[in-house]
């Protein structure tokens, strides 16, 4: 295997996205045969010694995609917090898998676990637009002027506004009702912050669609491997355009 960026060798060990790996770097936690690596280094993966907070690096597994149905109340992330029980205790495989599109801990439903890091990095790039839909429980039936300003963005605390964004009344549920929301963008909390901001307090968020997986057939709390089919939709539609793409400042999302 060639010299090729740290990046880019990290992520495809399943470390994360490149932008997560290029922050792991900046952060002193990689070395190279030793020494401290710093952006834009290069190394042979087949060849250098590549460590991560000392521990060094496997290149070889196989790519691994999964579905999880995840609870409420456990962390999207593979480090507990607080005594939180995580995706990791969940999904008890022997790979190095990361959460694709992090859900908040008290949302629920589909998340993408992998250790396939350019896939991951592809999945999370706004420019790239992937949708994400949503069965969203809310305390009170909202009026049409709520509906409006979901769709056409909401202005956050941060003076952001919200991409426009799909939204339909499932059901009424008592003095509430059942949305479906489908997001194009994914900052923090963002559904749960633009509902509060319009008078709409979440009771439940689940996620049901990431682009063109469905969560189906699976209970909350199971997993299952993604199938050849399911991940041959993704990759068709994580292929890069051919076009070259303005660099533009980075968003927190």
């Amino acid at each position: 295997m060639a010299v090729e960026r740290l990046q880019k060798i990290l992520a495809r060990a399943g470390l994360g996205s490149r932008r997560a790996c290029e922050e792991i770097i900046a952060q002193g936690r990689v070395t190279v045969n030793g020494r401290v690596a710093k952006l834009g280094d290069k190394a042979d993966p087949e060849r250098d010694d590549i460590r991560v907070d000392g521990q060094r690096i496997k290149t070889a597994e196989p790519p691994v995609y999964i579905m999880l149905n995840k609870p409420r109340f456990v962390l999207s992330s593979t480090v507990s917090e607080r005594g939180h029980k995580t995706v990791r205790d969940l999904v008890p495989v022997p790979y190095r898998i990361v959460p694709v599109g992090r859900l908040d801990l008290e949302s629920e439903g589909l998340l993408l676990l992998t250790n396939d890091g350019d896939l991951v990095n592809r999945l999370t790039h706004p420019r790239y637009g992937h949708e994400k839909e949503y069965r969203v429980l809310v305390a009170k039936r909202p009026d049409a002027k709520q509906l409006e300003a979901l769709r056409h963005g909401v202005v956050l605390e941060d003076g952001t506004r919200t991409m426009p964004a799909e939204v339909r009344i499932e059901r009424w549920h008592g003095k509430g009702a059942w949305l479906r929301i489908t997001l194009k963008e994914g900052k923090k909390r963002q559904i749960r912050e633009m509902c509060r901001l319009i008078g709409l307090p979440v009771v439940r968020l689940i996620r049901i669609r990431m682009g063109p997986l469905r969560l189906q057939g699976l209970k909350s709390g199971e997993w299952r491997y993604l199938t050849e089919d399911e991940i041959a939709a993704l990759r068709r539609t994580t292929k890069p355009s051919g076009k070259k793409q303005k660099r533009g400042r980075k968003t927190n999302r």
